[in-house]
């Protein structure tokens, strides 16, 4: 049910395969630096919709745009995280992050900008590598 606050949801459409929550990435949308430590993820203008009252089964999907940029750099400490009953594991290190985001929905005539980069900042992120489910190999 959604808070009784939110006025936006912004997220991308379900695709036609059934996946929701996922966006292809162009070639150049991710970015590693040469010692591997720092990867950068930007998008500009991903189609997704605002959708206030999600996931309401009522609820409306405004077509909208969100540009945004993210940045992960390692602090090179270790982590590492299996669960042989879930069929989970994730190798990799802790990182810091910050991101800068954008939304626009045109048809409400709304927009919304977020803190510039410098100003971000993150309590938990992470880098690495995640096997589940039946690729899971113990």
């Amino acid at each position: 049910m959604a808070p009784a606050n939110q006025i936006h949801d912004c997220h991308p459409p379900i695709s036609p395969s059934g996946l929701y929550w996922v966006v292809p990435v162009p070639e150049r949308g991710l970015t590693i630096s040469p010692d591997g430590n720092t990867f950068t993820l930007e998008m500009k203008d991903v189609a997704v919709v605002d959708q206030p009252r999600w996931p309401a089964l009522d609820s409306v999907a405004t077509p909208a745009r969100m540009t945004f940029k993210m940045v992960w750099k390692s602090t090179g400490e270790a982590v590492k995280y299996d669960d042989q009953s879930k069929h989970f594991r994730f190798t990799g290190t802790k990182a810091s992050c910050q991101v800068e985001a954008e939304i626009e929905v045109p048809s409400l005539a709304f927009s919304w900008k977020s803190d510039p980069m410098e100003t971000s900042k993150c309590d938990v992120a992470i880098i690495g590598d995640e096997v589940n489910g039946r690729y899971y190999d113990s």
